[in-house]
């Protein structure tokens, strides 16, 4: 099993900065991913962005240019540097982790097939 635990979410004005980070513990593959995905209030969830161990990256189109993810392989955890955040930004961002089995449903949006996930963190962004 893979534990998740996100750490980094909050209020900030339009045109600001926020960096979140996931940690994960447990049966860890050295073959994987982990990104961020987010749901807005009566909207699906839908990817952030993405990124491999190898260093594969995969970002929504709203993001590009403004979030970057990364990660250190060796303490397990995938960050995700936030700026210029927009009202539209606003959600719970979540983190989650995929094996061989479901990384490929990972980095096309696929949530439905991954089952593994944090506890989720809130980012608003004010106007």
């Amino acid at each position: 099993q893979v534990q998740l635990v996100e750490s980094g979410g909050g209020l900030v004005q339009a045109g600001g900065s926020l960096r979140l980070s996931c940690a994960a513990s447990g049966s860890i593959f050295s073959d994987n991913a982990m990104g961020w995905y987010r749901q807005a209030p009566e909207k699906q969830r839908e990817l952030v962005a993405a990124i491999t161990t190898s260093g594969r990256t995969k970002y929504a189109d709203s993001v590009k240019g403004r979030f970057t993810i990364s990660r250190d392989n060796a303490k397990n955890t995938v960050y995700l540097q936030m700026n210029s955040l927009k009202p539209e930004d606003t959600a719970v961002y979540y983190c989650t982790y995929g094996t061989i089995a479901t990384m490929a449903y990972l980095l096309e949006g696929e949530y439905d097939y991954l089952d593994i996930w944090g506890q989720g963190t809130l980012v608003t962004v004010s106007s």
